[in-house]
């Protein structure tokens, strides 16, 4: 990733973030936990999004997005390609100002649908790798 790429996803973290994680699993074993884990580690606010689970990483779990009953930043997705479409619809309902897919999630007409109603999107890209890169770069200037 190059300098101005960081920059860009720079733009993207900020103290009092608010990052709803859809398909966040309490499997400590799982990705999605840990870099939610991560992220929460970090100070940011993470609100888990999925059906199947009451609360995880100490935070209440709500089935949807649209459930959710406070602002949310930043829409991170840890589900296949195909539910992509349907969390956009969602983000953009809700107010969000991202949608972040993470490695090996991409579907580009719900990111240009979703670019067309205002938000940033980012595709196939680690929420965690990127915030690592940055906070480097970041001690390095």
């Amino acid at each position: 990733m190059n300098k101005e790429n960081l920059h860009n996803l720079e733009t993207i973290y900020s103290p009092a973030m608010t990052i709803a994680v859809v398909g966040l699993s309490p499997n400590p074993d799982r990705e999605s936990h840990s870099i939610a884990l991560y992220l929460q580690e970090q100070g940011y606010r993470v609100i888990p999004v999925n059906p199947k689970a009451e609360e995880i990483l100490g935070e209440r779990s709500y089935p949807s997005l649209r459930d959710i009953p406070e602002p949310v930043d930043v829409v991170q997705v840890f589900r296949r390609p195909e539910a992509v479409p349907t969390i956009v619809e969602d983000a953009i309902a809700i107010g969000a100002n991202v949608v972040w897919m993470q490695v090996g999630i991409v579907h580009e007409a719900a990111a240009e649908h979703a670019r067309q109603a205002g938000l940033q999107v980012v595709m196939n890209t680690c929420m965690r790798a990127t915030h690592r890169r940055l906070n480097a770069a970041d001690a390095v200037e």
